[in-house]
């Protein structure tokens, strides 16, 4: 059985819309693309590069799998990420895409949901799913998702696509690592134990 982890970019109030760069995704006129980088560090660069040292697989939407088949095809050889993206296996969540042409990219078909349960149970080591909100919200709805990779950054917009949305589904979960970066970012890595307790004082 495959683990479906999920690598995310947050801010202290939970956007995780549009981290990379101000034309990344402007839906719902979201106007503060761009905001990872100036609340980022060197520490958190290293973390996420380990995220992808055991994964050998991404699982991505259409939205976000557009944007990277159009940068990592010609990025930077010299970025050590280049290579790793390319060659990495791609599984690519969309009702509206008819072909991937991304080298090792394939289209999930019919029902998503059923795909990503058959993909889970295939051969094979985990698989990390890179922003990809919509994606995020149907694995979570389902309980597809093994591990939260969440990398918390020092700022707040007060506007945009939320990793825990309104309506999402009550989970309680279990830290497996949590530190902080000298710029004060959060890295934590969290598995899902099932539904939360509640209790009084």
């Amino acid at each position: 059985m495959r683990e479906i982890i999920m690598c995310t970019f947050l801010t202290l109030d939970g956007v995780m819309q549009a981290p990379g760069g101000p034309d990344e995704d402007a839906e719902s006129g979201f106007t503060h693309g761009g905001w990872q980088k100036p609340a980022s560090d060197d520490e958190v660069g290293a973390a996420v590069a380990g995220w992808y040292e055991h994964s050998d697989a991404m699982l991505l939407g259409r939205r976000t799998y557009e944007i990277f088949a159009s940068y990592w095809p010609t990025a930077d050889p010299a970025n050590p990420f280049t290579a790793r993206m390319n060659a990495m296996r791609k599984y690519v969540a969309s009702r509206t895409l008819t072909s991937v042409e991304w080298q090792n990219s394939t289209l999930l078909r019919g029902d998503v949901v059923d795909a990503l349960r058959e993909l889970k149970a295939s051969d094979g080591g985990r698989i990390n799913v890179v922003g990809s909100g919509d994606l995020a919200q149907t694995l979570m709805r389902h309980g597809l998702v093994d591990e939260y990779r969440l990398t918390i950054h020092p700022v707040v917009l007060g506007t945009g696509k939320r990793l825990f949305a309104d309506g999402a589904v009550p989970t309680a979960l279990e830290p497996v690592s949590v530190s902080t970066t000298k710029g004060g970012t959060v890295v934590g890595v969290y598995r899902p134990t099932g539904r939360p307790g509640y209790d009084g004082y």
